[in-house]
């Protein structure tokens, strides 16, 4: 029981921080470049993490790094930090947050589809219908309060905040081969992520950065979004006795970063966020927990 509780108490404060961090993204891109954003972000994570890595007695790991590893993490590092995040940051600054941040849940679909070149598995018309119920909320949060909201959202911010789930797929796939420690192949894939922003940087934003809230932001973001956050949320899977329950509270985030969205970006939530919201979930839900089941 002991290890139960500290298991919910890990997995709730990685829900809770993971709830403010769609905030943070908006306040970084309040005066910094989307660009810049992921930059920084991934340059704080990188360091973090190596520092946990020394922390915690596993730097022989990185020193064990073989070619084959290197390679691997260079392509995981293409896809996240890299694409993933650029895409996604990207998005965040064309749509309102409430918008962006359910729109980015998608990803056990789009992981779901993959699987099925990529990994072997099969999936069945059920898993089609659940692809329905989820583009069926997209529709719904795009309409952001009545049919008159479609003319007032950015469909390309949309499609960017829906496509960034296929890199986030992809890039999940690949880190399920890899067979290394978990945190040793995070760090990898940042470091690698952090020289291809080092070298795109020039060419479309640079390296001014502005201070005050912006910056902060994004310091927050390379420290919660990926750190820390990480860590705690490994920890509450280690200690869990039920991975896909412990797993199924990370959906409680997104109906709790609304709050932080309304009271801090000063967003009017419409009431069609919250039932797309609702629709998408109930989509990812069942096709995880009821479908994949039975199968």
């Amino acid at each position: 029981m002991e290890k139960v509780k500290k298991s919910l108490i890990y997995a709730l404060s990685a829900v809770l921080i993971w709830s403010t961090v769609a905030t943070a993204f908006k306040l970084g891109l309040r005066e910094l470049h989307f660009s810049q954003l992921i930059f920084i972000a991934a340059g704080v994570s990188a360091v973090f993490l190596f520092l946990y890595i020394w922390g915690t007695g596993k730097f022989h790991l990185l020193r064990q790094t073989s070619r084959r590893d290197l390679l691997h993490s260079a392509i995981t590092g293409a896809l996240n930090p890299f694409g993933y995040y650029l895409i996604l940051f990207k998005a965040y600054s064309l749509l309102p947050a409430q918008l962006a941040q359910p729109l980015n849940m998608v990803w056990p679909i789009t992981l779901a589809l993959l699987s099925v070149p990529m990994l072997g598995q099969k999936i069945g018309w059920k898993h089609f219908l659940a692809l329905g119920i989820c583009f069926a909320g997209i529709i719904v949060l795009s309409s952001q309060g009545g049919l008159s909201g479609f003319r007032e959202t950015s469909l390309f911010g949309v499609f960017l905040a829906v496509g960034s789930s296929l890199f986030w797929a992809l890039y999940w796939i690949l880190n399920v081969r890899d067979k290394r420690d978990e945190a040793v192949k995070l760090f990898m894939s940042f470091v690698f992520g952090f020289i291809y922003l080092l070298i795109l940087l020039p060419f479309v934003s640079g390296f001014s950065f502005p201070g005050g809230t912006s910056l902060w932001a994004a310091l927050y973001v390379g420290l919660f979004e990926v750190g820390i956050t990480y860590l705690l949320w490994m920890k509450a899977m280690q200690l869990s006795t039920n991975n896909a329950r412990t797993g199924s509270l990370i959906y409680i985030a997104p109906f709790i970063s609304l709050i932080f969205i309304s009271l801090i970006l000063k967003e009017k939530i419409h009431l069609t966020t919250v039932a797309g919201l609702v629709l998408i979930i109930s989509g990812i839900v069942w096709q995880q927990f009821f479908i994949r089941n039975k199968e």
